[in-house]
């Protein structure tokens, strides 16, 4: 189940607007990696060519040794990369079991499917809700349906964005439970997320993206006191080179 998850050299332009410029990642295998980085500063962006939801302009996206670059979403799903998205994506006027029927008829065979839907769900906490409209869930609930639809597929690799948005502190917990159960189990997590003490407390290693690029990278103690990791977030001069703030990335 263990998979490294990498970008090399990745660069992606919307119009005159440079969104990721040269950026290479590692998500290593077993570990939770978080992704931080101020607005507008590509992380999105690099979630989305990284499962085939954008096209590259140059650069190379790998699982493991198999190079994935441009393979379409279904495709890098099918190789066992698994996404949430920042805005929870759910059938609204199906109950929650039909929702994680979707995936399962696809992936799973005979009558048992029905039962491991159900135990995903019952992993996350909402069986209890099974027969109900996706659409009458909370927000956070919402979250935590996204995550079990993904583990559908038993994949790999999986990528949470905003795990933690919108989510109240006791929900945030469980959420942070279920990823360290998952992760004992060899999955590999890369994780975008605004909530500091989440991703400090939660992550292996931290990676800082500014203005579509690295510019950090190491252990949560280490990229707390990391100069250019201040300076991308607060504006502080901290001897680095100027950048220009661009939003909308």
């Amino acid at each position: 189940m263990t998979a490294e998850l990498r970008t090399e050299a990745v660069s992606k332009a919307f119009g005159g607007v440079q969104a990721l410029a040269d950026c290479s990642l590692t998500a290593p295998a077993g570990q939770i990696t978080g992704l931080i980085g101020p607005n507008g500063s590509g992380k999105t962006t690099l979630f989305n060519v990284m499962t085939g939801y954008e096209r590259i302009d140059a650069g190379h996206v790998y699982l493991g040794d198999q190079k994935i670059t441009g393979a379409a979403p279904a495709r890098v799903y099918g190789f066992g990369v698994g996404r949430t998205f920042q805005l929870t994506r759910v059938f609204p006027r199906l109950t929650v079991l039909e929702n994680m029927l979707v995936p399962a008829q696809r992936r799973w065979s005979g009558r048992h499917h029905r039962q491991r839907a159900l135990d995903l769900l019952a992993f996350v906490g909402i069986a209890h809700h099974a027969g109900a409209l996706a659409g009458t869930l909370s927000y956070g609930q919402r979250k935590l349906l996204e995550l079990a639809y993904v583990l559908v597929a038993d994949p790999a690799v999986v990528l949470l964005d905003e795990p933690a948005g919108g989510v109240n502190p006791t929900l945030i917990q469980h959420i942070a439970d279920r990823i360290r159960e998952l992760n004992k189990e060899g999955r590999t997590f890369l994780i975008v997320e605004h909530n500091m003490d989440f991703v400090m407390g939660l992550c292996h290693r931290v990676t800082v993206l500014d203005s579509g690029t690295v510019v950090a990278s190491g252990p949560p103690d280490e990229i707390r006191a990391n100069p250019r990791v201040l300076d991308a977030y607060l504006g502080t001069d901290t001897g680095g080179d100027d950048r220009d703030d661009e939003a909308g990335r």
